[in-house]
């Protein structure tokens, strides 16, 4: 017999507690960093050295934290479902915590990709990029991200992923960025849907959705525990 299959929709929320700022909240990276500055294209051409810069104190951060208590939820969780995790995340939190499936849709802090063409990436050695650091076509290397303005590739793979949920959980998201937002609409009819988010999020789109008003560590290790002890 199968296994039920279990989508996991994450956000910033899920990897705040391991200490990596999130977007967002209150004291979060937007209220230091102009947005059209650091995360753009246009931010690129430019000035290259400051985007660098950026992600480089992100991805040194990144070397500085390890997975908290509900990265390790999700990966106990696999003990009795099919978990497949759709992350708006660029830490490699989930795939350090040991989670086998998971699925970045805004790209990976620790990859880094060629400026012409974005089929070459690579994982960067070190949390350091620099100027001069380019791909075999002799490009300037650029983080591996999803910028604002840029199209997001792995939207349709992740809403073909959440049409096949027999349940989902959705972790530390305002649900407020889009396209990544409506992925919760591709899940079945019926399918049960479980928010963990301790601040309040518009949810009158998500029919029958059961809220968890705990923060991510908390909330997903006992959401975690009552999903598996439903099973024999």
């Amino acid at each position: 017999m199968s296994k039920k299959r279990v989508v996991v929709l994450t956000g910033a929320g899920v990897s705040a507690e391991s200490g990596i700022s999130t977007f967002r909240d209150s004291g979060g990276l937007w209220e230091k960093y102009d947005i059209s500055e650091v995360a753009t294209p246009e931010a690129w051409e430019r000035n290259q050295a400051l985007v660098m810069e950026f992600y480089n104190q992100r991805r040194k951060q990144l070397y500085e934290v390890e997975p908290n208590a509900a990265h390790y939820a999700l990966v106990k969780l696999e003990e009795k479902y099919d978990v497949r995790i759709i992350t708006q995340n660029v830490d490699d939190l989930h795939e350090r915590a040991g989670s086998g499936n998971v699925m970045h849709l805004h790209g990976e802090l620790k990859k880094v990709r060629s400026s012409v063409d974005e089929n070459l990436v690579y994982e960067l050695e070190g949390w350091k990029l620099k100027k001069g650091d380019t791909c075999e076509k002799g490009s300037q290397l650029r983080p591996h991200i999803v910028w604002f303005g840029e199209p997001v590739h792995m939207i349709p793979k992740a809403a073909e992923l959440c049409s096949t949920a027999d349940i989902c959980i959705i972790i530390g998201t305002s649900l407020n960025v889009y396209p990544a937002a409506g992925l919760v609409g591709y899940t079945p009819p019926g399918c049960p849907v479980y928010l963990i988010d301790p601040a309040e999020v518009n949810v009158l789109h998500i029919p029958g959705v059961k809220l968890i008003r705990e923060k991510a560590g908390t909330g997903t290790v006992t959401l975690v525990n009552e999903l598996l002890n439903q099973l024999p």
